[in-house]
């Protein structure tokens, strides 16, 4: 299976992903730019990504708690999601998500 993955950079790379772990963890483990501070536990919003339109009615909604960090998270838009709250499936094989421009403290920092 695969993930293919905007960087902050406009840069697209092709992932490879395994069944059953959070998209978050992927992106991090091929060592993209993806802070992911909390881990997955849903409390940062630094794995915050756009869910490409043709994939975004595939995902199942996001939980209440993933909307109210996202109410909380910079530069949201409709097809925003936590890359923490995305189980990758045998359905998403394919998947596409841009990283999103990062917290206000991330652009200081560069």
């Amino acid at each position: 299976m695969q993930i293919h993955v905007t960087d902050r950079h406009g840069k697209r790379h092709t992932l490879e992903a395994l069944e059953g772990f959070r998209v978050m963890e992927i992106i991090r483990d091929w060592d993209l730019d993806i802070k992911a501070e909390c881990g997955g536990a849903c409390a940062c919003g630094t794995c915050h990504v756009y869910v490409a339109p043709e994939w975004a009615e595939k995902l199942r909604g996001p939980l209440d708690e993933e909307t109210e960090q996202l109410d909380m998270t910079f530069d949201v838009e409709a097809n925003s999601r936590l890359s923490c709250q995305i189980i990758m499936t045998a359905e998403l094989d394919g998947l596409e998500v841009t990283l999103a421009p990062g917290t206000e403290k991330e652009r200081a920092a560069a």
